[in-house]
């Protein structure tokens, strides 16, 4: 039993650690945000998609137009970059990408409600940008 029980354990650890393994650091895509909070754990706004977006990594998330956005988090471009924002997207019709959280072109939504106006600008992690 102690010895089967062992073996559960050490399966568990390596499984994590091989989905770890995988993952990749990409480049920054800001080096400050605007956030609701010091955390980026409350939602500043709302919007819908104006039109489809399709991700181009796995730091980005699709948009279908229509649906609606919880936006967590707003970069901060650096001179000459896009203006990209994070969030997860809601929606009956998309089920499957509930709970999801990533970045998309803030050109791509209309802001429809403003949750929080007074915002926490905190620098972005290596974290914010990692691809697993």
């Amino acid at each position: 039993m102690a010895n089967s029980r062992c073996l559960f354990i050490l399966i568990f650890c390596l499984g994590h650690l091989c989905q770890h393994g995988d993952a990749a650091r990409i480049e920054k895509l800001a080096n400050r945000k605007l956030c609701a909070d010091k955390d980026c754990s409350y939602a500043i706004s709302m919007a819908r998609a104006l039109e489809d977006y399709t991700a181009s990594d796995c730091r980005y998330i699709n948009l279908k137009r229509g649906q609606m956005i919880y936006v967590y988090s707003k970069l901060k471009p650096v001179e000459g970059a896009g203006v990209f924002w994070s969030g997860s997207v809601y929606s009956d019709r998309y089920v499957d990408q509930m709970g999801i959280i990533g970045y998309f072109p803030s050109n791509y939504v209309n802001e429809t409600h403003i949750f929080q106006k007074d915002t926490v600008e905190i620098p972005t992690t290596e974290m914010d940008f990692y691809c697993a």
